[in-house]
């Protein structure tokens, strides 16, 4: 089998291994592949991966070869699942392979927000504190998170998973989910989307990007947050309306917002949230620890040889 792998860098810029992988084939890796390589560097690939590369009708029309699609994530939206089901492709992914990651991130931009650590030793670090005429200073107030109410809009893995830390940090949950959870930890409630946003201190969003969630972040919910509030995105940056997040940060209408995501990666320098007040971003790292990135790796191996073997797995289009 010829195996593909069309951008392969943000997964192992060079500290994992792909031996697993060559081991299954005929295996040639790229960093990088431009929309106008790709269908050059596939044409003769059986099996293809990818990241963030858009396989879409016509180009999966132009690759005669292919027989199965691996996407290097969890989301598949950068794969024409349709018409490679049409096709007998099936297209796996991988899931659950960074659920501690991103929720640890999404509390440490949460911490980042409450206590503006690096903003603050930043001023250290020139020198602000040697010139001080006080014990102490802080540009900001600073936050004591027990006792404040997060609500988390999705409860699946990685909602629970900060549903989890939330619960440690003494924080009230609150949940808004698509299916109703069989089961709520104790001090986690259910809730209309409306009161989450209307009672919550922090908003985190954890649900997929579908058409009903698409800009579910507007200016009306923005509105029905508290002046006190932030707003926390480590899912998908077309969750939210970016214009009317600036406007929202800009005159105060909610305290602060913190991004790992993005409608457009990268971003135009012209995308309001770069240079809106207290405003986060972060460049789409959450998943990429070494750990998370080392399970995807496997499971990604693990994908291709249960295809090979007859007995494919993580089927997204079947």
């Amino acid at each position: 089998m010829k195996i593909v792998v069309l951008d392969g860098f943000t997964l192992n810029p060079g500290d994992l291994d792909w031996a697993g992988l060559r081991a299954l084939g005929d295996c040639e890796i790229h960093d990088r592949t431009a929309p106008d390589e790709i269908i050059a560097r596939a044409q003769e690939a059986e099996i293809i991966l990818t990241n963030k590369t858009v396989l879409n009708r016509a180009t999966l029309a132009a690759l005669p070869q292919l027989k199965y699609l691996g996407v290097l994530a969890t989301g598949c939206n950068v794969v024409d699942a349709a018409a490679a089901r049409e096709r007998g492709v099936p297209v796996t992914n991988v899931p659950d392979y960074s659920t501690r990651s991103v929720a640890q991130l999404t509390f440490a931009l949460l911490l980042e927000l409450a206590h503006h650590a690096g903003h603050h030793a930043q001023t250290v670090r020139a020198g602000r504190w040697s010139r001080s005429a006080d014990f102490c200073y802080w540009d900001f107030p600073l936050l004591e998170l027990d006792g404040r109410t997060m609500g988390l809009v999705g409860y699946g893995r990685i909602g629970r998973a900060v549903s989890e830390l939330a619960t440690a940090f003494g924080m009230k949950v609150m949940v808004h989910s698509r299916r109703t959870p069989e089961t709520i930890p104790p001090g986690v409630r259910c809730t209309g989307l409306e009161e989450l946003f209307r009672s919550s201190d922090v908003v985190s969003l954890h649900c997929p990007l579908t058409p009903e969630t698409k800009q579910l972040v507007n200016a009306e919910r923005l509105a029905w947050m508290k002046p006190t509030a932030f707003l926390i995105n480590t899912s998908r940056g077309p969750l939210v309306d970016e214009a009317a997040l600036a406007g929202a940060l800009n005159t105060g209408e909610i305290a602060g917002a913190a991004l790992d995501v993005l409608s457009v990666e990268p971003p135009p320098s012209n995308n309001p949230l770069l240079t809106a007040k207290n405003c986060l971003i972060t460049p789409h790292l959450a998943w990429a620890t070494h750990a998370a990135r080392a399970r995807l790796m496997q499971i990604a191996v693990a994908n291709v040889a249960a295809f090979l073997a007859g007995t494919p797995q993580n089927v997204m289009n079947g």
